[in-house]
């Protein structure tokens, strides 16, 4: 009988694994609990884990999910920052991931976000069910025309590249892998990182985290930012230093904000803190700003990808 042991799971993720963990000779544990150095322990018998974008899985985890029998990491998502990969392959341990879910789900997500902060849809929304039906302080601007920049084109970010398109927007786009000839068949531009900057409307960031991206945009590269510029991120949240952008949001140099993710979302996002007071300073500021929109990393919540991801 082989053992799989399921951290950080929701319903959602329930309903759509059961449906495809019917296997026989595989017993499959569902554990609501990230899975850290301190709960590794729960992994007792199994030979496997699955885990998603906020479990830890640092040196001290992996050396005790390998001493409990554990050779296989099964990541439900497309990102890896939270895996030591130099540590589980010391180990010998196998780390295998998503990376292509669905790309439309968290690209699609991300122009939702940006049409809802624009056109004010979450304001407006409130205030009709409020029974007021006013227009003051909902004018939003047409994308057609502006110009957006994409950071990253991997799969997510050329979806996105052209939804934009599709709104009659220009599209620059950095990476330092280009896809030129996908580039040159949508009629998109490469430029350096500083233009993107300086040029964009809108800047939509989707490329992974790694030592070199980690805070990309902070106190220096957040400043060449056009006035008014609206900032989307559905990637990683520690691409973006919270403290420089919370500066940049009280300074009014920003038209607006969109977060999917959150540079400190590990035990808050996911969760119902409804009835508590939040303990973090950064996201309760952040949630005071009128020109900011967050959704708790839920870009990739689409039955298409959610079905993917358990495939």
């Amino acid at each position: 009988m082989l053992s799989l042991s399921f951290y950080d799971t929701k319903p959602y993720d329930r309903e759509y694994f059961e449906k495809v963990t019917g296997i026989e000779n595989l017993k499959v544990t569902f554990h609501e609990f990230r899975l850290t150095t301190e709960t590794a322990s729960s992994a007792e018998g199994a030979q496997a884990v699955c885990v998603f974008v906020n479990d830890l899985l640092d040196a001290p985890c992996l050396k005790q999910l390998y001493d409990r029998g554990v050779r296989l990491v099964t990541l439900r998502c497309a990102g890896f920052n939270n895996v030591d990969l130099m540590a589980a392959k010391a180990l010998g341990m196998v780390v295998t991931r998503v990376p292509a879910y669905s790309p439309y789900a968290v690209a699609e997500h991300t122009v939702a976000l940006l049409l809802a902060l624009n056109r004010k849809i979450h304001r407006a929304y409130n205030r009709v069910r409020e029974h007021n039906f006013s227009l003051n302080g909902l004018v939003g601007f047409d994308l057609h025309g502006k110009t957006v920049g994409i950071v990253g084109t991997g799969k997510i970010g050329r979806v996105a590249a052209q939804i934009f398109r599709g709104f009659g927007t220009e599209v620059l786009a950095y990476d330092p892998s280009p896809s030129l000839e996908w580039a040159a068949e949508h009629r998109i531009g490469y430029v350096d990182f500083s233009t993107l900057l300086s040029k964009s409307d809108i800047i939509s960031l989707h490329l992974p985290l790694t030592p070199e991206s980690r805070y990309l945009l902070n106190t220096e590269t957040l400043a060449q930012l056009k006035p008014g510029a609206y900032l989307i991120n559905t990637s990683r949240g520690k691409l973006v230093e919270t403290k420089a952008l919370i500066n940049m949001l009280k300074a009014g140099t920003l038209g607006g904000v969109a977060l999917d993710v959150y540079e400190a979302e590990e035990g808050l996002f996911f969760e119902d803190y409804s009835s508590e007071v939040l303990q973090d300073d950064e996201i309760s500021r952040l949630l005071t700003f009128p020109n900011v929109l967050i959704t708790s990393h839920q870009g990739f919540l689409t039955q298409e990808a959610l079905g993917e991801i358990a495939i």
